[in-house]
């Protein structure tokens, strides 16, 4: 069975525009290119501009073909230690078979541009620009450039916590235009939140009870996911009003706009296709400057108990 991520969109179900979003530029930058970059690592954060995600720092994959990859975060000791998280860029025929190395791994995966088929289960499922999955530990899944031009997306990797009493949480495919934003409490919609989960298993199941309902969203104390993926946006001039710091370690990937944001006390501008990666406790807030939106995918580690060193 073959299936759609995205539906068709309707007045009444979308009325906000389809999006694009960033990707590497990959090429080689010419010999009189300035060496002036906002590249950075510093003990709390690494800021990878979109300009150094260049051909010559990408990485083939063990079971992918016509296939490379930008590792923009691994688990590092003392830093982030939690995920890891690709770009991942996909030659028309390519992909793989078997994708996942470990069957101890869940992942997220969020097209940036092109078209995917994902198959998993015994149906396949077509991904374009804006669809995401995600797969749990475990799963058998395949991957394939199923269009005539080059795809990318981002490929978010985690180790599985397993909770006492908790099942793993399924698979599942959706999309950004299929999900709805979630405002933030008094922000009036400057600030949101786009958090991926399952669909209704029926349209049918839209319209119980006389009224229709949205796609379901992934509930922040839903106790099976020990990891959220979501989409934040920003409308011109929002903030975060405060430096948020916490235990939740990120992995940041600019999807569109630009803003300057405040990490660990630096302020520094980014822009559609930067990373950042924070570590646990890096104090963090953002200035949308508009003169669009800012979206990004942000990952963070969930609902588990801090390990402690028995």
């Amino acid at each position: 069975m073959f299936r759609f991520a995205r539906l068709a969109p309707r007045a009444s179900r979308c009325a906000r525009p389809l999006a694009t979003y960033a990707s590497p530029p990959g090429g080689h930058p010419p010999q009189s290119d300035l060496l002036t970059s906002r590249a950075k690592f510093t003990e709390a954060y690494a800021m990878i501009p979109r300009g150094v995600l260049r051909d010559i720092v990408t990485s083939p994959l063990p079971n992918w073909e016509r296939t490379r990859s930008w590792i923009l975060a691994r688990p590092l000791s003392g830093f982030a230690e939690t995920f890891s998280q690709y770009v991942v860029e996909v030659a028309p025929g390519g992909g793989s078979d078997a994708p996942e190395p470990n069957d101890a791994a869940e992942g997220a995966l969020f097209v940036l541009r092109g078209s995917l088929a994902l198959t998993h289960g015994g149906e396949t499922h077509a991904m374009e620009a804006g669809g995401f999955a995600f797969v749990p530990p475990g799963a058998r899944w395949a991957l394939k450039n199923a269009g005539d031009d080059d795809a990318a997306f981002v490929w978010v990797r985690k180790r599985y916590e397993p909770a006492p009493n908790t099942p793993a949480p399924e698979f599942f495919v959706t999309s950004d235009a299929a999900t709805p934003r979630t405002p933030m409490p008094d922000t009036n919609g400057a600030w949101a939140t786009t958090r991926f989960a399952r669909r209704a298993a029926s349209l049918a199941s839209l319209f119980r009870g006389g009224r229709r309902r949205l796609f379901p969203q992934v509930a922040s104390d839903d106790l099976r996911h020990d990891m959220h993926c979501n989409i934040v946006t920003f409308q011109p001039g929002a903030v975060i009003p405060f430096l948020e710091t916490h235990v939740m370690e990120h992995g940041l990937y600019v999807l569109e706009g630009k803003a300057v944001y405040n990490v660990n006390g630096d302020w520094i501008e980014v822009e559609a296709g930067d990373f950042i990666w924070m570590r646990a406790f890096c104090p963090q807030a953002c200035y949308a400057g508009g003169p669009g939106e800012f979206r990004y995918l942000l990952y963070k580690d969930v609902n588990r108990h801090a390990k402690l060193p028995f």
